[in-house]
């Protein structure tokens, strides 16, 4: 096992427990109703590779487990970490024996050259310090090794920004030079990032993973099991939430009464070379 110094600034510690706290505080929710959505990115990725018997996977950032789980059952040697101990409690009881970590993208818990596969789905972009995330999850990856990266489409491409945007006037002002929810959507960004911390890219692609619900009250209990989303209920109440969730559904209700939103990931493979 690696011994990792402790950084000397541990912001991003408290970064990480305070997106821990946000992103767990509806993990059930989030477990049945919205991970769900990102299955598609989820297989993609999978194929991509690809994942199977003789892969050691490493999910940052596993959330719920449900990529993990997927992967698994693809044959795949896993193990997790998250911020989220809310998470990590339904993906350990998805992932009986797996090892799940509790922790930071910028101090993973894991040897040099442990793994095969280093995935991030929408998680890197939480990291206080992306780079330094990136850096860790190069350094746990064999050489050949591939990472990869997963954030937005492109906004001006997909329904699902209507979602992202209605949650905007309910949050604090966000920090000077903070780059917004599609920082990382745009082109050249993913792999601009990669290169920085020490990784070849390799290929970008988008995943169309549209969202589905049967109904507005499914919907809003989705939408509102993100972390961004717990947010905003905290600072502007769970009624105001609830109102800008319907407004920003109504364009995609179905004559049956469900919804569906276009949405589109972006995605980045890269490579650990050297």
């Amino acid at each position: 096992m690696t011994v990792i110094e402790e950084p000397q600034d541990a912001s991003h510690i408290l970064s990480g427990e305070a997106n821990g706290r946000i992103w767990g505080g509806r993990a059930a929710d989030w477990a049945d109703i919205q991970e769900p959505q990102c299955a598609a990115a989820y297989h993609a990725v999978f194929d991509k590779v690809p994942v199977g018997s003789a892969t050691r996977l490493l999910d940052a950032g596993c959330g719920a487990g449900m990529a993990l789980r997927l992967a698994a059952d693809l044959g795949a040697e896993i193990a997790g970490i998250d911020a989220s101990e809310g998470l990590l409690d339904v993906a350990r009881s998805r992932l009986p024996g797996t090892r799940l970590e509790q922790g930071d993208l910028e101090i993973l818990p894991f040897e040099d050259d442990g793994f095969d596969v280093v995935t991030g789905f929408n998680s890197f972009q939480y990291a206080a310090d992306r780079v330094a995330a990136l850096r860790e999850a190069r350094r746990v990856v064999k050489p050949g090794g591939k990472v990869f990266i997963m954030t937005w489409g492109e906004p001006g491409s997909m329904q699902a920004t209507a979602l992202v945007a209605a949650l905007k006037p309910l949050l604090p002002p966000p920090p000077p030079g903070a780059g917004g929810p599609f920082g990382l959507s745009e082109p050249g960004k993913l792999e601009e990032l990669a290169t920085a911390a020490g990784l070849a890219p390799r290929e970008v692609f988008d995943v169309d993973s549209p969202w589905t619900y049967p109904d507005l009250e499914t919907a809003q209990r989705g939408l509102g099991s993100s972390g961004v989303a717990f947010k905003a209920a905290e600072t502007s109440g769970q009624a105001a939430l609830d109102v800008a969730h319907e407004a920003a559904l109504a364009p995609f209700v179905q004559p049956d009464g469900s919804y569906r939103i276009g949405a589109t990931f972006r995605i980045l493979m890269a490579e650990k070379t050297g």
